[in-house]
């Protein structure tokens, strides 16, 4: 089942980042203005905001090895059939579709990981190794659709044929998944309460001290991370000059880089507290934008088309993805074992939900401000959340405290 879970979110990782190479496609091969391409973020966010909001609170009833089939099943339909419709709107039709298989596939996902984990330890490292097999994933996306891109002609439309490939890889998900087992008697209540009751429960949950200073984190974080990486392919190929093939092949460092840093994350924190290891690593963050950036202003105009021509600053900046590596899973991690196991779902919802509007509101920024201000500027105006994160990994490491405290006192008595 845990193999099943990762390959889940390997498949999802490659549609959801897509969006990065998609934006930058459909102003070569459809003529769609940068400020314009910036709302399929909105569309696959959104949805999967709204989903995720609307299913978390019974999702435990429908059972999450049924939703993640559901939303596989969907996914292999839409994806054979976006090459037969060459237009912005199925791009938006196809991000919509996506948002709402995801929302349904992590909340399954990091409900399931509550059942199958043995203690916090291996909770929290099995969430770093299952955030890193997503960026895996990412990372493969970047190659994968970069391999349909006609670098001479960018105007094509051949790079839509990669989704008979996506459509094909859902179906193989989908049949891992058919094979796969999770016992989920534990979940089940004897009188299982009304979804009116159900949804206010998740409500109140929402508004507790903690998972407001945790929604908060989530969200600055998520606006961070979607930013860069839904606008790093444009701002190689429009800052630092890539051919449209390279731009996206090259966004793949920022993917690997943060792959590697939540595998290594993920043996870390067996032994560190989170919360330094957190602070040290958004210090640096901090640090990596201010040094690479300037890399970029000498950058000749001449359009490149290899690795071995490709200037500093398409190396280093992408670097990036190490050091906010390790923030999503580990928050989430502390947050949801602090919880009951039948929490987790409404939890992950409200985590999937703030995440998704933080990812929309970080694309739609960044794509306003590089259409007026330059991908330079877009991309040194991330300081200021990152920034802010700081702040809020304090307030949730107080509010962690005082719950285990509580929580320890509770069962003593």
């Amino acid at each position: 089942m845990r193999a099943s879970l990762f390959i889940n979110y390997f498949v999802f990782a490659m549609l959801l980042n897509s969006v990065g190479t998609v934006i930058l496609q459909v102003q070569n091969s459809l003529g769609v203005q940068a400020s314009d391409a910036a709302i399929l973020e909105a569309y696959k966010d959104i949805s999967i905001a709204l989903t995720s909001f609307i299913v978390a609170s019974f999702l435990v009833r429908v059972g999450y090895r049924r939703c993640m089939m559901i939303a596989l099943t969907a996914m292999t339909i839409v994806c054979a059939l976006v090459p037969s419709v060459p237009t912005f709107l199925m791009t938006k039709l196809l991000f919509l579709a996506t948002g709402v298989s995801f929302a349904l596939v992590k909340i399954s996902v990091f409900g399931s990981l509550g059942l199958l984990a043995k203690d916090q330890r291996d909770h929290v490292s099995t969430m770093n190794f299952l955030e890193a097999f997503f960026m895996l994933g990412v990372m493969a996306g970047y190659f994968v659709f970069s391999a349909f891109v006609d670098a001479r002609q960018p105007e094509s439309l051949n790079w839509l044929n990669v989704y008979y490939l996506l459509a094909g890889l859902n179906a193989i998900a989908l049949v891992l998944l058919l094979i796969a087992k999770l016992d989920e008697a534990s979940l089940q209540l004897d009188k299982a309460p009304g979804f009116v009751q159900e949804f206010t429960s998740m409500v109140q949950l929402s508004i507790q001290p903690l998972v407001i200073v945790f929604i908060v984190s989530v969200f600055l974080y998520v606006l961070v991370e979607q930013s860069i990486m839904s606008w790093l392919p444009s701002f190689n190929s429009q800052v630092l000059h890539l051919s449209s093939a390279l731009s996206i092949e090259m966004a793949s460092i920022l993917a690997a880089s943060t792959a590697l840093g939540r595998l290594l994350a993920g043996f870390v924190l067996r032994r560190m507290s989170w919360y330094y290891l957190l602070n040290a690593t958004l210090l640096v963050a901090i640090l990596l934008v201010l040094v690479a950036l300037p890399l970029a202003a000498g950058v000749s105009g001449e359009v490149i088309y290899t690795w071995a021509d490709a200037p500093l600053a398409a190396f280093v900046f992408p670097l990036i993805g190490l050091c906010l590596a390790p923030v999503y899973p580990a928050i989430n991690s502390v947050v949801l074992s602090a919880l009951p196991a039948r929490q987790h779902a409404p939890m992950a919802g409200l985590i999937v939900v703030f995440s998704a509007l933080g990812g929309t509101l970080g694309s739609l920024i960044t794509g306003n401000i590089f259409q007026v201000f330059g991908g330079t500027t877009a991309f040194y105006s991330a300081i200021v959340p990152i920034g802010a994160i700081l702040v809020a990994l304090y307030l949730l490491r107080r509010f962690v405290a005082r719950q285990t405290e509580s929580v320890s006192s509770a069962m003593s008595q």
